[in-house]
């Protein structure tokens, strides 16, 4: 069965000066500000697209491992991920690093390494993203 998970923002004012408001919809955890300063420079207690796009890598991914890894007879104990988003301003997303460390019983360095790439190839985010640079630094714990 698909789902539709939705978001929304308002945003007032031009693109440097203006700001806006991202709101989490299906999920109702709540509402983060946006601006051009929290894109481009500082975050300063602010979220961006590339922060959001982070989040969705790293969780997806994440997913992904875990699934491979079970199905493979390995089930992880713990996958930490993070992202790495870089933006670019007047070019854009210009890459996205992963790195992820698992505990993971039973496996070695090698076939980890081999199952997070697959996971970066095959998550469907990874996928939606698959016009950006993706980078992946694994080990395990």
């Amino acid at each position: 069965m698909a789902t539709t998970r939705t978001a929304h923002t308002v945003w007032e004012g031009n693109l440097l000066e203006g700001s806006g408001e991202v709101s989490f919809d299906s999920s109702g955890i709540g509402s983060q500000p946006v601006s051009w300063p929290s894109r481009a420079e500082q975050a300063n207690g602010k979220t961006s697209p590339e922060e959001l796009i982070a989040a969705a890598h790293s969780s997806c991914f994440s997913m992904a491992l875990s699934h491979g890894l079970t199905g493979a007879g390995t089930a992880p104990r713990r996958i930490e991920t993070k992202a790495d988003v870089t933006f670019q301003p007047g070019t854009g997303i210009t890459g996205i690093h992963l790195t992820v460390v698992g505990d993971v019983p039973g496996i070695d360095a090698e076939s980890f390494v081999a199952a997070a790439e697959d996971a970066k190839k095959n998550c469907p985010v990874s996928q939606a993203l698959a016009g950006t640079t993706i980078t992946l630094d694994a080990k395990l714990a």
